[in-house]
């Protein structure tokens, strides 16, 4: 059975660079906890892209264990790609980020 694929938009790129120079900025290591744990949860969507639920307008919201984010994604059963589109603070205003 072939598995489904990630796509990586640019957008999500800067929000891991984003989140991990906060919390290295925090506390020496937690930058490399907080990569670790996500690390973990792509691995889940990985396995099962269908266990987080339906948030908004067909994207899945899974969370980042330990951590207030919520890494967005959608998936495409057709062509067998998950699409990450963000990770997201659930502290940030999303109107005012």
């Amino acid at each position: 059975m072939k598995s489904f694929e990630f796509v990586f938009t640019p957008e999500i790129m800067k929000d891991i660079e984003e989140s991990t120079r906060y919390y290295t900025g925090i506390q020496e290591g937690l930058g490399k906890k907080f990569v670790s744990q996500l690390i973990i949860t792509l691995n889940t969507i990985k396995r099962n892209p269908f266990f987080a639920a339906v948030r908004y307008a067909d994207i899945r919201c899974a969370q980042v264990k330990g951590f207030p984010y919520l890494l967005h994604y959608h998936v495409d059963e057709e062509n067998m790609l998950v699409r990450l589109l963000a990770v997201y603070s659930t502290y940030r205003d999303p109107l005012t980020g």
